[in-house]
């Protein structure tokens, strides 16, 4: 299957700190990948570069076949970052409808976007009147405009219920069996459970690249949580 994601020895400094070393990875069309680790091991830096929004790159970051960052990979990634880009003083359909605009989607796309992350009965509030959860919904909403072919995601599910956290994992599962090629960013392991396959970072390091399943296998574990302790006490990468 094509991959739509193509990273070689992704190397990234920030401040004379090298938060990213040689990090390698491919994301085929229709998976689901969780790159998942503590917080500060570089997830965030990872889908900034991916997204074509991270200065100071080396190394080679392709989307689609495009340059990460150039206008033909940005046509088809959509970017959830983990603290919300919305306007507080607009209503959940006017923030959706702003940033449709920008992509040519028009105001069934909108409403589609609406009732996908559960919004319909908050679609004429304004943002700041709604919750943590609400809000990154609203986020969410944005970055399934336009059926990109790349979905990075990054913490989706923070500050949500379990069962909208379920409903939202159910919607990504969804979209990857479509074909979409879908990174989701989380440091909660049981949410990696939910995933085909995981990219477990550590200081900058990719530390394990391979199936919830394998990992366990290979270190002889029966949770993710004592999968990767293993790994680390392994000294690997």
């Amino acid at each position: 299957m094509e991959n739509l994601i193509q990273v070689e020895g992704l190397t990234v400094e920030r401040g004379g700190k090298r938060v990213l070393e040689g990090v390698t990875f491919a994301v085929p069309a229709g998976s689901l990948t969780g790159l998942i680790g503590p917080s500060g091991s570089g997830k965030t830096t990872v889908m900034r570069a991916v997204a074509g929004l991270q200065r100071h790159v080396d190394g080679l970051v392709r989307v689609a076949g495009f340059e990460a960052g150039s206008r033909a990979a940005r046509e088809v990634v959509g970017y959830q970052p983990q603290r919300p880009a919305v306007y507080l003083d607009l209503t959940v359909r006017q923030n959706i409808s702003y940033f449709a605009a920008m992509i040519g989607v028009d105001s069934a796309g909108v409403s589609e976007a609406i009732e996908r992350v559960s919004l319909g009965a908050q679609a004429a509030e304004r943002v700041e009147r709604l919750s943590g959860g609400q809000v990154a919904r609203v986020s969410l909403a944005i970055a399934l405009l336009g059926s990109p072919q790349v979905l990075l995601l990054d913490e989706p599910t923070v500050g949500l219920d379990p069962v909208l956290r379920d409903e939202l994992w159910r919607l990504f599962a969804s979209l990857a069996s479509l074909g979409t090629a879908l990174v989701v960013s989380s440091h909660v392991m049981d949410e990696a459970e939910r995933c085909e396959r995981l990219l477990l970072l550590r200081d900058g390091r990719l530390l394990a690249d391979a199936a919830p399943g394998t990992l366990k296998a290979e270190t002889s574990t029966q949770d993710l949580d004592s999968a990767f302790l293993s790994l680390i006490r392994q000294g690997r990468p």
